[in-house]
């Protein structure tokens, strides 16, 4: 063995060390095993799946289409002058193999969208998800996301509105259908019921809009916190049993 696979070992047998004394080596079992679609990796995705990779999620599915440009810079992890022009989904790739070479990494970069009857386009991989996180502007895939995910029994979370806001503190989750103030949280409850999906978990924030510009206005905080609580409800649903191996 030489000196550079030693290395990889001893970085391997530490990188989850203060994680073990909180989870357990059956917590750590069971992240190396979940495999986790993220839907969008911008602005709050991008955190999403960073934490993720760092608990040891063994799987990740990144669906993106963009690539990364300098308006950006205020808000994505991945978003760096090195990376501008880059698709995101080659920079998270490249970032995550650089924390956890462990991490199997598939990039879907392209465009997802619902097909004219609402329904999603062929997505192969879909069978073999335990997670689906909802991190996408586009209203109609949010929404078709959430009915086959429904459909097919995989459990799901979805950010809803994050632009336009301060407070980072005033996120919580809850069911799409007890949410208010949120105005995407109005407009995805109207959809979703004509789709009669019963129920999204979803994070969304009581704090009322400061501004309505358009494109939405952000600030580096406020995304960023909303992408590392998504990760963690995931990671804490696991650890509770919520999910199960399919």
């Amino acid at each position: 063995m030489n000196v550079d696979e030693n290395m990889l070992l001893t970085a391997d047998s530490a990188l989850f060390v203060r994680s073990e004394a909180l989870i357990g080596a059956e917590g750590i079992e069971r992240f190396r095993k979940l495999r986790v679609a993220v839907f969008g990796i911008g602005g709050v995705g991008g955190y999403t799946v960073e934490a993720l990779a760092r608990a040891g999620v063994g799987t990740l599915y990144l669906i993106d289409g963009d690539t990364l440009s300098y308006s950006n810079l205020n808000r994505q992890l991945f978003a760096l002058h090195s990376t501008i022009g880059q698709y995101k989904t080659a920079a998270a790739a490249a970032r995550i193999a650089d924390i956890n070479p462990a991490c199997t990494v598939y990039q879907i970069t392209r465009h997802v969208l619902p097909a004219d009857d609402g329904t999603l386009p062929d997505l192969p991989f879909l069978p073999d998800i335990d997670f689906i996180v909802d991190a996408v502007d586009t209203i109609a895939l949010k929404v078709a996301l959430a009915a086959a995910a429904e459909s097919c029994g995989i459990p799901m979370l979805a950010a809803m509105g994050c632009g336009n806001k301060l407070r980072a503190d005033l996120f919580t989750f809850t069911d799409i259908y007890s949410t208010s103030v949120c105005p995407l949280c109005k407009t995805m409850r109207s959809l979703l019921k004509k789709r009669q999906v019963k129920r999204l978990r979803v994070l969304y924030s009581r704090e009322i809009p400061n501004v309505r510009s358009r494109p939405p206005s952000s600030v580096s905080w406020v995304p960023a916190a909303a992408g590392i609580l998504l990760a963690g409800e995931v990671l804490n649903q696991v650890l509770l049993g919520g999910v199960s191996e399919r």
